[in-house]
């Protein structure tokens, strides 16, 4: 069986990767952004 993604899963880790401002730091990132926006969603990401 592969590893998993995140397998050291601390809020701090996990934030790193895939909070707001981690998001809005790469052009990528925005994307995801930009298509959760338009999709309407409740949460962008995870909230700290």
């Amino acid at each position: 069986m592969t590893k998993r993604t995140l397998s050291n899963k601390t809020r701090f880790s996990i934030l790193k990767v895939s909070g707001f401002r981690a998001r809005m730091a790469t052009t990528q990132g925005k994307k995801i952004i930009r298509n959760r926006r338009k999709k309407g969603r409740k949460n962008l990401a995870i909230l700290r």
